[in-house]
């Protein structure tokens, strides 16, 4: 940036906007130069024009108080430039940023940010406060892809990417290159991420979690942070980060970010962006699955409390009739069979009742995954559960796109 304040140059109004400059050895104060003769008292020579006094000579400006020379500016206040973030390359860049006091924030990503990613790091910047550092990390890891087309053709957009860091409050953007993350080719030790990393997305892309732990631990190692945000959106990935760092003692908090999601309720990817108008409309299908499902289980739930705070005897219905319920015997009889053992079963069917829609449409949605799952290590939620934290989480496939989404749940509440 080119910085536009300070001492005016001579010959132009100064930032205040007053008119006033320094007088040069051309400018005329209306005092007549050294070299000019005015003759007879009052008379000009014939190459002068003085005139009536304040009058300028031919290719002169006046002066007036608050009235600029042609080319000059009034003062007025310049438009401030766009916030910056420092690009850093290297581990000893890295290193020589980091703040002497106050928190540091990371946001890891592999580029193309979008809103989503503009959220994480506006959490970041809250948790480091003014006095803290934001890094935002910009790193397409090779050993999270099982095919190289699919490393291909991952957006890589830097500079983009910069002005959307900066605009949400980073500091610095630390975009390494492969050798350098890498220096001696593809690790020979990486982290494992055990039976959790084999299941849902690392069944069905075997390798790609041990790889994202690997890369998430050696930026760690290099950005040192106090706190990492991460989406909830990679409910997996999050879960798996969390149990390396609480197993293997990494001195840094985990914090969790809910999912951003599009005006139509697409949650917001990197992914989308490959996706045309009539794959993004079957696409749709993924949030609207889950949002079915959460609102299933909302309203037995609902319908399971108002059985619990209902006599069980004939005056149940007495007590519906009186509410001017219409259907009293059959809303009753409802309530009655009412079991909360009914909920992860209901959640599933109300799921799979939409996406079954999408895989008869053009372009079909090709299903991978729907689970119902626990979220401290991805086993399937049994249909006997009826309390407790889960996630739904689905990934399919439109057109040659693959995307994920997960929803979380709670079994037991009343509200």
């Amino acid at each position: 940036m080119t910085d536009t304040t300070g001492t005016p140059r001579p010959g132009t109004p100064d930032a205040s906007g007053s008119g006033t400059s320094d007088a040069s050895p051309a400018d005329t104060t209306g005092t007549p130069r050294l070299a000019d003769t005015t003759g007879t008292t009052g008379t000009p020579r014939p190459a002068d024009t003085t005139g009536t006094p304040g009058t300028p000579r031919p290719g002169t400006t006046t002066g007036t108080p608050g009235t600029p020379r042609p080319g000059t500016t009034t003062g007025t206040p310049r438009p401030t430039a766009p916030p910056s973030a420092a690009l850093l390359r290297t581990a000893a860049e890295l290193g020589a940023s980091a703040p002497l006091k106050g928190t540091r924030a990371v946001v890891m990503t592999m580029g193309a940010l979008h809103e989503g990613h503009a959220t994480l790091i506006r959490a970041a910047r809250a948790a480091a406060g003014p006095d803290g550092q934001v890094v935002v990390t910009v790193f397409v890891n090779p050993l999270q892809f099982g095919e190289a087309a699919d490393l291909d053709r991952y957006p890589r957009t830097l500079d983009a990417d910069l002005a959307v860091a900066a605009a949400a409050g980073a500091d610095a953007v630390f975009a390494p290159s492969v050798d350098e993350v890498y220096p001696g080719g593809e690790p020979q030790v990486r982290i494992s991420a055990g039976p959790m990393g084999e299941r849902l997305e690392g069944a069905s892309r075997p390798g790609h979690f041990d790889g994202m732990l690997t890369v998430v631990a050696k930026l760690l190692h290099l950005t040192r942070p106090d706190v990492a945000f991460f989406g909830q959106k990679d409910a997996q990935q999050l879960a798996l980060i969390r149990r390396m760092v609480r197993d293997l003692n990494f001195p840094v908090e985990i914090a969790g970010v809910e999912t951003v999601r599009e005006p139509d309720g697409l949650a917001l990817s990197s992914r989308n962006r490959f996706l045309d108008a009539e794959e993004r409309h079957t696409a749709l299908a993924l949030s609207k699955a889950l949002f079915a499902a959460r609102d299933r289980l909302a309203a037995q739930q609902a319908l399971h409390a108002r059985a619990q705070t209902t006599s069980a005897t004939t005056g149940r219905a007495a007590a519906l009739t009186a509410l001017g319920e219409a259907r009293a015997a059959a809303d009753t009889q409802a309530v009655a069979l009412a079991r909360p053992v009914d909920g992860p079963s209901a959640v599933r069917a109300a799921a799979l009742l939409i996406l079954d829609d999408a895989a008869a449409a053009q372009p079909p949605l090709v299903l991978d995954y729907l689970a119902l799952v626990d979220p401290a290590d991805f086993t399937e939620v049994p249909d006997d559960r009826t309390t407790g934290e889960a996630i739904l989480a689905v990934a399919a496939r439109v057109g040659k796109t693959r995307l994920i989404d997960n929803i979380p749940l709670t079994f037991g509440a009343t509200t």
